[in-house]
């Protein structure tokens, strides 16, 4: 199975440098790797010193580098989109359009992005791959695209099942989406349950911290500290493990107390084209997130369900619920929490946040 590593923080903080030096530590105990950047600027390639593209270039002995395109990734799947519009549709409406001619539109990058790095993940040619997305909020809304498909699927499948669009559309979404997401539908027919069943693939894998997991970075100034801390509350939310915290050209004695329980590991600043002493610097990924904090830890024994939901305060917290599903509202997010079936149907009892963790009771 990949792993995938990411790095969430405050912009200037020197994720992409500590993506870069990741890759190159993975390479060099002989794990096959992927670098992968989101963005489309030439920062990446200064950093290489190389000029890097859309496809997978090796730079190194088990390490290539790849930089998502989005306008090429759009115009290739909208020429999938007219080859397939042409076979199932008798009037085609698409075919003048060209896919060089289309505005990425918000949000976009981010499917896009998560769609290539599904692909990468699946192709069996890589043991990591390294995502050097924005760090943000963007990153975080990719992620958690299954989570929020999901709970947007629940929520109208009844209407979508029995609309006419959609059954004179279904022969053609069917292809279509395979062709461009590279979605296998053949084990069943396309429905909304098998639907349901891809994006539960997709909060599986992000739910299970060998397969994907996150690394705070942060300097040791007041703004990057809260935003890195915000962002773990953050990722908590959408059900994504968070390793350990990387102070980039800091002092992390300093702020250990802050993360606890995390590992905080102090990372020296890059001097010239030297990356071993970053490399030597960085932490043992595996050891790590294997003893991080669960965001999420289901005991239908208990009739529980806890949640890990650093950053935040009893009074940032509200729960709802409706039918099988509980939602947790924290700050800006929302994590809908889908109950097994040992707990479908049972009222919430009574809630206690205490020590980071909200504990909901049935």
């Amino acid at each position: 199975m990949t792993q995938i590593l990411t790095f969430l923080g405050k912009g200037g903080t020197g994720r992409t440098t500590l993506a870069i030096a990741t890759a190159k530590q993975q390479a060099s105990q002989g794990k096959r790797v992927l670098l992968a950047s989101q963005g489309s600027g030439p920062e990446f390639s200064l950093l290489l010193g190389l000029s890097i593209t859309s496809e997978p270039t090796e730079i190194a002995a088990n390490l290539k580098v790849v930089q998502f395109d989005t306008p090429h990734l759009l115009a290739q799947g909208w020429e999938q989109v007219k080859k397939l519009e042409a076979q199932y549709l008798k009037t085609p409406f698409f075919k003048e359009i060209y896919g060089q001619e289309l505005a990425v539109l918000p949000g976009m990058d981010a499917a896009f992005a998560l769609n290539a790095v599904r692909e990468y993940d699946r192709s069996g040619e890589y043991d990591v791959i390294v995502y050097d997305g924005t760090g943000d909020r963007e990153t975080l809304r990719m992620l958690g695209i299954a989570e929020i498909g999901g709970w947007y699927l629940r929520r109208f499948k009844q209407v979508l099942d029995g609309s006419d669009i959609v059954r004179a559309l279904s022969p053609f979404w069917q292809p279509m989406s395979g062709a461009v997401l590279n979605v296998d539908w053949s084990r069943t027919e396309f429905s909304g349950d098998r639907v349901d069943e891809f994006l539960n693939e997709g909060k599986s894998a992000l739910s299970d911290p060998t397969h994907i997991a996150a690394y705070l970075v942060s300097g040791d100034d007041a703004a990057s500290l809260a935003v890195a801390k915000y962002r773990w509350g953050e990722a908590q939310q959408i059900g994504l493990t968070v390793g350990g915290v990387l102070v980039n050209r800091g002092n992390g004695g300093a702020i250990g107390a802050e993360f606890d329980p995390l590992p905080v590991t102090t990372i020296p600043a890059k001097s010239g084209d030297d990356w071993q002493p970053l490399i030597e610097a960085l932490p043992n990924f595996n050891r790590q997130i294997a003893s991080a904090p669960k965001p999420m830890e289901v005991d239908s024994a208990a009739q529980s369900v806890r949640l890990f939901l650093p950053g935040f305060s009893k009074q940032d917290v509200k729960l709802i619920q409706s039918g099988p599903e509980v939602t947790v509202e924290a700050g800006e997010q929302r994590h809908n929490i889908y109950l097994p079936p040992a707990l479908q149907g049972k009222p919430v009892k009574g809630a206690k946040f205490q020590n980071q963790y909200l504990t909901i009771s049935f």
